[in-house]
């Protein structure tokens, strides 16, 4: 049976949600996001700020943690115009075009993402297991090369998603159930064939995200159990100690990850509210807690952002 001209087409525009049933007074949303947001991006750049301008934080450590701020500043600008133009100004409409190439960093950042984790993890694996060596490990040349290799498979991996969703034609609807573009909420309004599509997405979530975390998890494994043979206690509660603010960041990172995967590809008749929490979550939760987390944890950072803002404050005076 011939396809129709009427039928196969790419939309010139698709059509955003904010959160269903409350279309009227979502524009209240607009302050406790605007407000995060602001932390995002604040706090993710001053942490830039402070590891490029203290010396002392010039170790692989704060390399690594300045790549996961980096990162994070990435997918909130990334995300930053059609959530507000949904929340602020109920603007719903966004050009197809436009919605891949925002899908497209979205997912690259949140690949980069989880590959800058395991990178974070190792350094934690041999910080603790050979301290002694740790500098000859991890040395500025080996850490450009993984920061350049994290760039490379997050672009790499993430390239084939636009162009496979061109290729397909697209009849079932216009509405997508996020206030930005994801891949599985795009291909769900596919009427052409997306066997590829389907079985590219799940190679690249165990690839990438899938492989990623099951290194992290040997890593703390390996950890343990080598904490586990310190013989001080103290010795032990400390080591733990500086495992504590990776640890978190992963659980928040991979957690929404994981169930907003789920949802899309199993929960066919969730709430489209349910949709909206866990969408959210992903968007906000990593770079909104990052910062307050390894500025709270971490004594060296810590100390020097409360450095520049006394500098700061002196100034002003």
């Amino acid at each position: 049976m011939e396809i129709t001209n009427s039928s196969w087409f790419q939309p010139p525009t698709l059509l955003l949600t904010g959160i269903p049933g409350l279309e009227d007074v979502q524009i209240w949303f607009c302050i406790p996001l605007c407000i995060m947001y602001l932390i995002a991006l604040l706090g993710n750049c001053t942490i830039l700020f402070v590891i490029k301008t203290t010396s002392i934080l010039h170790e692989p450590q704060y390399i690594f943690l300045s790549m996961l701020a980096a990162t994070d500043v990435g997918l909130s600008v990334s995300t930053l115009p059609t959530v507000m133009n949904v929340f602020l100004l109920n603007h719903r409409d966004i050009e197809f075009h436009s919605c891949l190439t925002q899908m497209f960093f979205i997912h690259t950042f949140s690949s980069m993402e989880s590959a800058i984790l395991l990178a974070m993890a190792f350094d934690r694996f041999v910080a603790i297991r050979n301290p002694l060596h740790y500098t000859v490990v991890l040395t500025p040349p080996r850490i450009i090369r993984m920061g350049l290799a994290v760039v490379v498979r997050g672009v790499v991996l993430m390239v084939p998603l636009p162009i496979l969703l061109k290729r397909l034609p697209f009849c079932k609807g216009v509405i997508l159930s996020h206030c930005y573009c994801y891949h599985p909420d795009i291909m769900k309004l596919a009427c052409g064939p997306v066997r590829v599509n389907i079985i590219y997405g799940l190679s690249l979530v165990l690839c990438s995200f899938g492989v990623d975390s099951v290194l992290i998890v040997i890593s703390y494994i390996l950890i343990l159990k080598t904490v586990l043979g310190i013989a001080s206690g103290d010795g032990k509660l400390k080591a733990l100690n500086t495992c504590v603010s990776h640890i978190f960041t992963v659980f928040i990172f991979y957690v929404p990850l994981i169930v907003l995967a789920l949802i899309h590809r199993f929960g066919t008749f969730a709430s489209p509210l349910l949709h909206v929490t866990m969408a959210n979550l992903f968007l906000f939760l990593t770079p909104v807690l990052n910062p307050l987390v390894y500025s709270l944890k971490t004594k060296q950072i810590r100390s020097a952002v409360c450095k520049i803002f006394n500098v700061w404050g002196n100034l002003l005076k």
